[in-house]
Parts: structure tokens; C-alpha cells; sequence
């Protein structure tokens, strides 16, 4: 080829290449929500701990949104504590681009480990200080009430449990199903609230474990995953429960489950469920992206009315249900349960975990 064809090819390959990024949209305004890391035409990976149903029409917003992205997001769902355990099993090989469903513990843990980028800074500006990683390595999505539920069927309301003591009373002998503890960021986070609630007057763990002693003596079952939970509940295997307030009332309003959620009387510890982009993954771009999108007010606002999300962020208005709701928090040190729960949750396996009954 001579000099005057190759410049020649040079200019259209060149002026194709700007037709091709036009049309793709790169000239073209963003849609609501969509970040300049959205024109990442990568698949998208994510871990989640989410609801199914939740998680999927987010994604399905995700991707009207920036439909460069469409029918490339995998979504592979996790309990909590199983992703964080792959997000540093993979920290050689990232495999995934968003972490989303995590405790503040999990994720503060995450982000020592230096497995976690920081979010895009609209995202990190949006979300309280006091919500939120430092440097925006993790960010609170929304705040998630720890509450007890009951079958209704089987309890009536002056049957049921007002508050957390009454979950150790004889009345709740073999009454109580509780998810598996290690494998549940909620879990784990419920009973490390339980022991740090009395941490302070005892000046040690101790009288947290007397307490989950008394619990474990209580139980029937422990329930291997959330749905497990929710079937043992259902069927009558057992009344009573600890879990988190959203996924009971997405139960009630989808499952028709015959649950009634109990705020306690001295309180619900609010857990902050988080959200956050791994180190290094296969799309960062996209990664961010999808933060942005997903904190952004419109769909959090969805999420708040279809959902029962608390979110982190500032609405416009409170949804009615949230308003109407008698929500009293727990005063939980989330520092002292962020370094300790680990300790908490070994010592609880190894020492109280099915040895009630004994």
C-alpha cells in the first residue's frame, strides 16, 4: 500500500471509529443515573446477599438505564459472609466487580483486607459520614432493623415475645428457629448486639454468653439459609425468630407468610447493609456505574416504597410505611462490635451452639 491509500484509510478508519462512538452514545446526554463509567461494554459481575426479586429488578433498571449493559450483568447470589469470604479468597484474581449485601463488619473487614476501591464521589458525598467507609471503600446502602417475628397461627400477640429477654424465657422452650449464625451477617450482627448490650455493666463478654445460652437452650432448629428460615417458620416448626424487619414485611406482602414482625421494647439494632466495588475486578467502569445508579434518589426512592429499604441517603419524602412504623433503635458500640465480633462468633460456634439441651 502507498503513503496517499494508507492515509487515506487512516482518515475513514478514523472517522468511523467517531461514528461508531456517537452512535454508541458517547456524545450523547447520559440517562438518569448513568455514569460516564457506563460506556464499559464488559460484562458486569456481582455478588449480592440481596432478595432475589429485589436484586433482579434492580438490575432490570440497571440495564434500561445503560442499555450497553443489557444482558450482560451476572448476578450470583451469596450470604453475606460467603461473599466476603470469596472477595478474599480471589484477591489474586478478582473474579467479581461489586460487592452488594454486607454488614458494616463485613465490609470494614473487606476493606482492611484492601480488597475494596473506593465508590465514584457523587456516591461517597451522598451517604453520611457516619454510614460509610472513611475513603469511600464501602458505603451504606440502607440501615436494616434487627426485629423478632412470629407465625401468627401459632402465637397470639400476648403470647408472642415484646422484647429480647423474652426470647430466653421457659414459655420459648423449643419455639425459636434461627438461622445458621456463622454463615449470616445478620445473625452474627444480632448476637454481637446481644453481648455488647450487656458488655459495659459486666466489663467482659460473659454475660452476653450466659444470655445466648439461654437462647441456644430455646431453639429447635437452626435453619440453613434464609428461605429455610422462612419454611420452618411457615409450617410450624417452630414460632418465633430474629431477623431482619424488610425481609419479613417482603415475605408478608409477596409469600402471603403468616409472620407478624415485633419491634422490641428497648429497642432494634440498626445494622447498616452496605455496598461496594472490589479491587481490580474485570469492570470497573461498570462498577461504577452501578453504584451510581443504584444510590442514586430515584431508584432508592423505589426501593424505599416497594421494598421497606431505610435508606442511607436523604429522600425527598419518607415512604408512609416507615413513617407509620414505631421504630425505636438500640444504642449498639458498632466499634467495639466491629473489632470483637469475630471472637464473639468463634466463641459462640465452639463453645454455646447446640449445647443448651445438654
Amino acid at each position: 500500500m502507498t503513503l496517499r491509500p494508507l492515509r487515506s484509510a487512516l482518515l475513514a478508519g478514523g472517522l468511523a471509529l467517531t461514528l461508531g462512538m456517537s452512535a454508541c452514545g458517547l456524545d450523547s446526554p447520559q440517562p438518569s443515573g448513568t455514569s460516564a463509567g457506563a460506556q464499559d461494554t464488559g460484562t458486569l459481575t456481582i455478588y449480592t446477599a440481596r432478595d432475589k426479586a429485589l436484586a433482579t429488578e434492580v438490575i432490570a433498571d440497571f440495564e434500561k438505564a445503560n442499555p450497553n449493559y443489557a444482558g450482560k450483568v451476572q448476578l450470583l447470589t451469596l450470604g453475606a459472609q460467603e461473599a466476603l469470604e470469596r472477595v478474599k479468597a480471589e484477591k489474586s484474581n478478582p473474579q467479581g466487580d461489586i460487592w452488594w449485601g454486607g454488614t458494616q463488619q463485613q465490609m470494614q473487614q473487606a476493606a482492611a483486607e484492601q480488597v475494596l476501591s473506593p465508590a465514584p464521589k457523587d456516591v461517597i458525598d451522598a451517604v453520611p459520614a457516619e454510614q460509610r467507609d472513611a475513603d469511600g471503600l464501602w458505603v451504606g446502602e440502607m440501615k436494616l432493623a434487627e426485629v423478632i417475628f412470629y407465625n401468627k397461627d401459632m402465637l397470639t400477640a400476648d403470647q408472642a415475645p415484646k422484647d429480647w429477654d423474652d426470647l430466653t424465657s421457659p414459655a420459648m422452650k423449643d419455639k425459636i428457629a434461627i438461622r445458621d449464625v456463622l454463615a449470616s451477617g445478620t445473625m452474627r450482627s444480632i448476637y454481637a448486639a446481644m453481648i455488647d448490650r450487656q458488655f459495659d455493666a459486666a466489663g467482659s463478654p460473659d454475660a452476653g454468653y450466659e444470655w445466648l445460652k439461654k437462647l441456644d437452650a430455646n431453639t429447635k432448629v437452626y435453619a440453613a439459609n434464609p428461605t429455610d428460615l422462612y419454611l420452618r417458620i411457615t409450617r410450624q416448626e417452630a414460632a418465633v425468630t430474629a431477623w431482619n424487619l424488610q425481609d419479613v414485611m417482603l415475605q408478608i406482602k409477596n409469600q402471603k407468610a403468616p409472620f407478624t414482625p415485633v419491634v422490641p421494647a428497648s429497642g432494634a439494632p440498626m445494622l447498616i447493609d452496605g455496598v461496594a466495588k472490589i479491587k481490580d475486578g474485570p469492570s470497573p467502569a461498570g462498577a461504577d456505574a452501578f453504584l451510581s445508579f443504584l444510590m442514586s434518589k430515584d431508584e432508592q426512592t423505589k426501593l424505599s416504597e416497594t421494598y421497606f429499604q431505610i435508606p442511607t441517603i436523604s429522600l425527598p419524602t419518607e415512604p408512609a410505611w416507615l413513617a407509620d412504623l414505631d421504630l425505636k433503635e438500640m444504642k449498639v458500640n458498632w466499634e467495639r462490635v466491629n473489632k470483637s465480633e469475630p471472637e464473639w462468633s468463634a466463641y459462640w460456634a465452639a463453645n454455646i451452639k447446640g449445647q443448651g439441651n445438654k
